[in-house]
């Protein structure tokens, strides 16, 4: 059995344009994830920059990370 994938890292946006499609998009991103076999946390958090996002993933091993 493989141990846990851990990813974290940033969504950054070119333009408003783009954040705006990300801010539309998000909620329903983030429950659908969620909701993924072997999902055990998925974070998107806004940061001081609007066109810039802090991600943070946690799936329970490599098979569930390849299903999403």
């Amino acid at each position: 059995m493989t141990g846990e994938v851990v990813l974290t890292g940033h969504l950054v946006c070119a333009n408003s344009n783009e954040a705006d499609v990300v801010e539309r998009h998000l909620r329903r991103h983030l429950e659908l994830t969620r909701c993924e076999p072997g999902c055990l946390s998925f974070d998107v958090d806004r940061t001081n920059d609007p066109l810039v996002w802090r991600v943070a993933e946690r799936f329970a091993d490599e098979s569930a990370f390849a299903f999403h």
